[in-house]
This record gives C-alpha cells, sequence and structure tokens, in this order.
C-alpha cells in the first residue's frame, strides 16, 4: 500500500502503482501516472481513446476488453497498442485507466446494502478455495469475492440488484438453517420460476449461485 500525489491530489495505490480503489480515477491519475508508466511524457488522442474505451467497457459490461477487442474498436495494431503504452496493456493501459491488478472491479458493482463490512484492503485479502473453486471458509465471503467469482464466470451483465437479492437470500438461510437452500426453496422464496433464476446465473444453481454466494454443497 502506498500513496501516489499528483497536483496536490492523493490516491491509495498498490506497490505495483495500481489503484487500490477504481472509483477515485480522475483524468488527474492518468496524467500524473504516464510518466511513471513507460515514461509517457504527455498522454495523446490516441492514448486517451484506448483509456476511454477500457473505462466504457468495464461499465458497461463489467469486464476487461481483451488486448484483441482494443485493438480492433480503436482500428490499432498490436505493435500500434505497444508502441502507445511500451510497459504493457496491464501495466500501462489498464493502470493508468485506474484498474485494479487484474483489470477488474469497481465499487459501483457492489450491493447498496452490504451483508459484510471488511477492513482489510482489496489488495490483500485472501480466499481460500477447493479444487471445484467453491469458497472453503464461508466467513470468509465479501461482496467483493461475490464480483470477481461472476468475473470469473463470464458473466456478461455483471451483478445487479436481482442478483444481490438472490445471493443475500441464500446467505441468510445459511446462516440461520446451516444448510444451503435447495433451488426449488430458493425460487419460491424469491417468486421466481427456474428460468428466471437461469438467465440470472447461467451456469447453474449450484456452480453459479452457491459458489458466487460463497457457499457450498457437501
Amino acid at each position: 500500500m502506498g500513496t501516489f500525489r499528483f497536483r496536490n491530489e492523493k490516491y491509495e495505490v498498490d506497490e505495483d502503482g495500481f489503484l487500490t480503489d477504481p472509483a477515485q480515477w480522475d483524468e488527474n491519475f492518468a496524467e500524473g501516472m504516464a510518466p511513471i508508466v513507460g515514461g509517457l511524457e504527455k498522454l495523446n488522442e490516441s492514448h486517451w481513446s484506448v483509456i476511454s474505451f477500457i473505462r466504457d467497457k468495464v461499465s458497461r459490461t463489467g469486464r476487461c476488453p481483451s488486448v484483441y477487442e482494443v485493438c480492433k474498436a480503436n482500428r490499432l495494431r498490436l505493435a500500434d497498442l505497444k508502441t502507445l503504452f511500451p510497459s504493457g496493456y496491464l501495466r500501462g493501459a489498464c493502470k493508468l485507466a485506474g484498474l485494479t491488478y487484474g483489470g477488474l472491479f469497481q465499487s459501483s458493482w457492489l450491493p447498496r446494502e452490504r451483508l459484510t463490512s471488511v477492513s482489510i484492503p482489496l489488495g490483500e485479502r485472501t480466499y481460500h478455495v477447493d479444487i471445484r473453486g467453491f469458497l472453503v471458509d464461508h466467513s470468509e465471503w465479501d461482496e467483493e469475492y461475490a464480483v470477481y467469482k461472476s468475473q470469473e464466470m463470464k458473466m456478461p451483465q455483471g451483478l445487479t440488484e436481482e442478483h444481490w437479492k438472490i445471493i443475500a437470500f441464500l446467505r441468510k438461510r445459511f446462516e440461520k438453517d446451516g444448510k444451503v437452500p435447495t433451488v426449488y426453496e430458493t425460487c419460491e422464496a424469491n417468486q421466481m420460476d427456474i428460468e428466471d433464476l437461469e438467465r440470472l446465473f447461467p451456469d447453474g444453481y449450484h456452480r453459479g449461485v452457491v459458489k458466487i454466494a460463497g457457499l457450498r454443497v457437501r
């Protein structure tokens, strides 16, 4: 953890210079970080085009665009992108766009009402999962874990209030009964059809919503 200052503005960054809270990002951060990232003295129109595309893509889909998508959208060759960001796509373009290491996560993806209160910085948290990718200890779960797990599952719409409602139901029912509710109980309690649940969690009930909620059926 550290602090990056530029033009009287202060930003919290990790040891690699990535913003710990992407919501802190502004153009001032990108301009100040540019000389540090590959010695870019000034960001030109082409730089801003790439940065804006990355931020817009993440905002709309919750997913960091691939290098291929960036090049195609901005009509760039790979060599052109390398010239613009000599330190690389992740350590250059994504860092200047204010993404965390790994290119994911924005605080706006979290629910309005949280179930957890976490004091450990996001970059320092550790989650233990089994060979199938399920959280071993349900008490390690937090909303950020759910966001990352949904990214891993490539859920294009991200987590909406509908998703969070189901996740909260599973977590609260588990805390009360000590067991994961069945898919029938979940649908009945939330007044929804199985098709609605499948639409929200394409990977299925156990591999989708149960896993994202940090639970597992033994």
